[in-house]
C-alpha cells in the first residue's frame, strides 16, 4: 500500500541518508518514476525532504527531522531483528513487510542504540543456509505476486484459487479453505481444507493464485504446530512405499543418518560403541543414498534386499 511504502521512504532516510533514485527504488520494488511521485507527495504534506542535484546526488531529509514511531526498548529490538533473519519470511511472502518492519524498529529505537541494536543482531544467526558438512538446505523460490496473493487469503479468512502441479500429474485449478502456512527448512506449505477435506500444497507447485471475496470455511483459532505435526502422520501413513530400516552406526556420524530419515522409533548402543537405530525412509532409493554415503561407518542389519543392494552397489566400484 502507498502509505506503507511513503513510511518506508521515510525511514529509509532517516537511517541512511542521501540515497538516489534508483537506489530508492530498488529498496521499495517500485519503479524510479513511482520514487518522483512519492517523494513529491511527502513534500506536499510537509516532510522536509530535498533533492541534491550531481553526480552524487539524490534525495534527502532536512537534518534533525523526527517521526513520531517510539515504543521499543533496546532487547525488544534485538529480538525482533534477530527473529527477523530466520529463513521462511520470503516462502510465505512476507519479506517486503519485513523489511519496511525492520526499519521501523530501528527507528523507534533512541539515537545512541540504533546502531549497537544492528551490530547485536549480527551477532546471531538462525538457520543458515548450510549445516557444520556444508550440505545445503532446500529453499525454494516463490514469486512475490503468488506468496502475496496467498498469504493476503490466510489472514484474511478468505477462499483461496490456485493453480497446483500435484507430483506426476498436469495442473489444474483448485478452490480451498486456507488454513495456515508452514515453512520448513526452505519449503513453504499451505495448509487448507477442500471439500471437506484435509488437504496440504507445496508452494512451488503453485503457479497462480487468486485471493477470493468469499468467506473461508475454517475454525476461528487454529493449532499450526498440532497439525502440521498430525499432517506428518497421515503422510506417513498414507504413503505404501516408505522403507523401514535397522542399522549400525558408529556414534560419530548418527545424526548423519538419522536427520535423514522420515522418522526414527528407537536408537540403542551397542557393546562395541556403535548405535543400533530404527529408522523409516521414503523408499528403497532414499534407504540406498543415506547409507551408501556413510561407507563403512554405518551397516544395515534389516532388511536384506537394502544390504544385497549396497553390497551389489559396492561390487561394481571394484570392477
Amino acid at each position: 500500500m502507498r502509505a506503507d511504502r511513503l513510511v518506508s521512504l521515510v525511514l529509509l532516510l532517516r537511517q541512511r541518508g542521501r540515497l538516489s533514485a534508483s537506489e530508492l527504488a530498488e529498496e521499495l520494488e517500485v519503479s524510479t518514476r513511482t520514487v518522483q511521485r512519492d517523494i513529491e507527495a511527502l513534500s506536499s504534506a510537509g516532510v522536509p525532504v530535498y533533492a541534491e542535484r550531481g553526480r552524487h546526488g539524490g534525495f534527502a531529509l532536512l537534518p534533525n527531522f523526527q517521526t513520531d514511531l517510539t515504543g521499543l526498548n533496546h532487547e525488544e529490538a534485538v529480538a525482533l531483528l534477530v527473529a527477523g533473519s530466520r529463513p521462511g519470511v520470503q516462502e510465505l511472502g512476507l519479506g517486503t513487510a519485513l523489511a519496511s518492519a525492520m526499519l521501523k524498529v530501528i527507528d523507534a529505537l533512541p539515537a545512541q542504540h540504533q546502531s549497537t541494536a544492528t551490530q547485536v543482531s549480527q551477532r546471531f544467526l538462525i538457520d543458515p543456509a548450510t549445516d557444520l558438512l556444508a550440505r545445503p538446505l532446500a529453499s525454494e523460490e516463490i514469486p512475490n505476486k503468488i506468496s502475496s496473493e496467498i498469504t493476503r487469503a490466510v489472514l484474511a479468512g478468505h477462499q483461496l484459487r490456485i493453480f497446483y502441479a500435484a507430483k506426476n500429474e498436469s495442473p489444474r485449478w483448485r478452490t480451498v479453505n486456507p488454513i495456515g502456512l508452514v515453512t520448513v527448512r526452505g519449503t513453504g506449505y499451505l495448509l487448507a481444507t477442500r471439500d471437506g477435506n484435509e488437504r496440504t500444497y507445496r508452494l512451488s507447485r503453485i503457479s497462480e493464485a487468486e485471493a477470493l471475496p468469499q468467506a473461508s470455511e475454517r475454525t476461528e483459532t487454529v493449532d499450526l504446530e498440532d497439525l502440521w505435526q498430525e499432517r506428518i502422520r497421515q503422510f506417513r501413513r498414507d504413503s505404501e512405499i516408505n522403507v523401514r530400516v535397522i542399522a549400525r552406526v558408529h556414534p560419530d556420524h548418527q545424526s548423519d543418518l538419522t536427520e535423514t530419515a522420515l522418522e526414527i522409533h528407537s536408537e540403542e548402543p551397542e557393546p562395541d560403541g556403535w548405535r543400533r537405530v530404527d529408522l523409516t525412509f521414503h523408499d528403497h532409493s532414499h534407504a540406498e543414498w543415506a547409507l551408501w554415503k556413510l561407507g563403512n561407518l554405518a551397516e544395515v542389519v534389516t532388511p536384506n534386499d537394502l544390504k544385497n543392494s549396497l553390497y551389489n552397489r559396492a561390487l561394481t566400484m571394484t570392477k
